[in-house]
Order: C-alpha cells, then structure tokens, then sequence
C-alpha cells in the first residue's frame, strides 16, 4: 500500500538526465515534471542539499497541488574544502553549461597530486505529500570517487566526465546507464525512497 493518495508525483525539476535517471528507478509511479504544469524553477536559496531539495519539493507541491519530488545533489570536491558542492550546477556562473563547470572544476584542480584528487557525489531526495507536509521523507546517496585530469567518456551528464569510480576502472560518463544506476548517489537515494514508499 502507497503512501500517496495520488497516482502521479510532480518531479521540481527539468533537467532531463536526472528525470530519465529518477523514472528508470521509480517505475511503479507516475512521474510527471513542473515543466507540464508551467512551474517556475524555486529559488534554490538553502546552504544544504537537505535545504534546497525541501525548498524545491515544496514549491512543485505547492504550484501542482500533488506530492512532489525534488532532488538536489552535488560534487564535493575534498581539495575544494567541499566546493562546488550546493553551487555545482551553477559553479562557473548563473547560466553556465555543464561543459563551463567541468572546465572550471579541472583548472582549479590543475595542481593537486592524484592522492588528493578524492571527491562524491551526494544526493538528497525529498518527497513531500502536499506543500505543508511537515515530516517529509528524505532519501540520501553518496558516491566516492576522484577527479581525473582529463575528461573520458560521453554517457551522463554534469561531472560525470572526469569522475573516476576506481570499483569499475572508468569514469562515470563511461558507464552504461543501467550500471550508472546501480552505483550512482541518486540511483542509492532512490532506491532508498522507493523502499519508504
């Protein structure tokens, strides 16, 4: 038995790799975006990917009128006292691409010996039945790695490219996304909701 009285979940967001990475998981709902519903994206003004995700979460509800998810996850860099962290899509800029990221992430890693180049990505998904839930569920993931010199691979999106998971030998975006899946921090905070669904 669901907890959700409602057979479609509003996904806060639009972009369309985490939306056909969080589909492929939760298969048994009906995931439908805020794009359908004309949502404007939430301010993301949290300090934490907890904060930011119940702000997202509560913004789609609140828009759509039915449960929502949202996830926000990130690239925490050790080298980088944990940059980019919370600001990793927005790293190089308000309007940067995922290339500008990347290319910003490797200069500031220029320097740094392979010993010190460890990095994961973490996620945090919140489930909120309606806009003034007050106990939301919170599924997390986290995905140990390093940060290669050079981009490899052309699967994913964001980082992937230059996050060596040293368990398969590869970078993230040489995985297959079934294989992403099964690793990845939003593939681990997914399954996680599932089973508290």
């Amino acid at each position: 038995m669901s907890i959700l009285n409602s057979e479609k979940i509003v996904l806060a967001s639009s972009n369309p790799g985490k939306i056909k990475e969080i589909q492929a998981i939760l298969n048994q709902q009906t995931i439908v975006t805020q794009k359908d519903f004309n949502i404007p994206e939430a301010e993301e003004t949290g300090s934490t990917f907890i904060e930011n995700a119940i702000i997202k979460a509560r913004h789609a509800a609140l828009h759509s009128k039915l449960p929502a998810i949202a996830d926000d996850s990130g690239l925490i860099v050790d080298a980088l006292k944990g940059a980019p962290g919370v600001i990793s899509a927005r790293y190089a800029g308000e309007q940067a691409s995922d290339q500008q990221n990347l290319d910003k992430l490797l200069l500031e890693m220029q320097a740094v010996p392979t010993a010190l180049r460890t990095a994961r990505f973490v996620c945090v998904i919140v489930l909120m039945r309606h806009a003034l839930d007050p106990s939301p569920l919170i599924a997390q993931g986290s995905w140990e790695g390093s940060i290669l010199t050079h981009a490899q691979g052309h699967n994913g999106f964001g980082y992937d490219p230059i996050f060596w998971v040293s368990t398969e030998n590869c970078s993230s975006a040489e995985l297959s996304p079934s294989q992403k899946n099964q690793l990845s921090h939003r593939g681990q905070a997914l399954r996680q909701l599932a089973q508290l669904l």
